[in-house]
């Protein structure tokens, strides 16, 4: 007679949930934050401008020519700064990758050992901390990349780009600049229907503006709203008073 022994089964134990990777918010604002504020800068500087202009008693052509060459100025400023500053930042972090990958080839047990320590600060065991650290920068190209990280906080394969920077601040800036000019273009003769669209968007684009905060999205509209109209309220006094003197 046969007899069968069954093994007793054994759960295996729970592995924690991973959260998703869009369980947190991105702190950095991605390329939400760059895109809302250029246009958030275009809306205001030219519906401020073009209020200034309006409040000096100035002709509806004076206005529309006024709203365009404050659209282009500011939309070319903006890329031109945009571009210098993210390609001096690149510059920058090529040139921190490139020593740090010098001092990798010079002295690269100096570098392992630093690299070690870093783990160490964290609470990992040094033994386990020389290991870890050993087996990561056994090959070049990875041990460049951890040491960028772990030692300057930079990621060699996530840099700006210069161009992507420029081009996007134009068109958000232009296009932000356009919103109170548009009523003009299409015909109005008075700054009601450009101030009404101004207030639209500047709170419109405070409510975006708390996707990357952690503020409400109505306190974040009317704060922009706030802000906006009390730039605009100064230009405007600013063109009455001078206006009448000039005139």
């Amino acid at each position: 007679m046969s007899v069968t022994i069954t093994k007793p089964v054994v759960e295996e134990p729970a592995q924690p949930r991973v959260p998703a990777e869009g369980h947190h918010r991105d702190v950095n604002g991605g390329w939400l934050r760059p895109a809302v504020f250029g246009a958030m800068d275009g809306l205001v500087s030219n519906f401020a401008l073009m209020t200034g202009v309006v409040g000096g008693a100035a002709a509806n052509s004076t206005v529309v020519l006024t709203g365009l060459a404050g659209l282009a100025a500011g939309a070319c400023s903006m890329a031109a700064g945009e571009y210098t500053s993210v390609a001096s930042q690149r510059e920058l972090v090529l040139a921190e990758i490139e020593a740090e990958r010098i001092e990798l080839r010079r002295n690269p047990e100096g570098e392992l050992a630093e690299l070690a320590q870093v783990y160490i600060a964290r609470g990992v065991e040094p033994a386990l901390a020389r290991e870890v650290a050993r087996q990561l920068t056994r090959d070049p190209e990875q041990a460049l990349e951890v040491h960028a990280r772990e030692e300057l906080g930079l990621d060699p394969h996530d840099l700006p780009s210069p161009l992507v920077a420029a081009v996007s601040s134009f068109g958000c800036f232009a296009l932000g600049a356009l919103l109170p000019l548009l009523p003009y273009l299409l015909g109005a003769t008075s700054l009601l229907p450009a101030l009404i669209l101004a207030v639209l968007g500047l709170f419109l684009c405070g409510a975006v503006v708390a996707r990357v905060t952690a503020r409400s999205w109505w306190f974040s509209g009317l704060r922009q709203l706030v802000l906006g109209g009390t730039a605009a309220g100064v230009t405007y006094l600013l063109g009455a008073l001078i206006g009448g003197h000039v005139g």
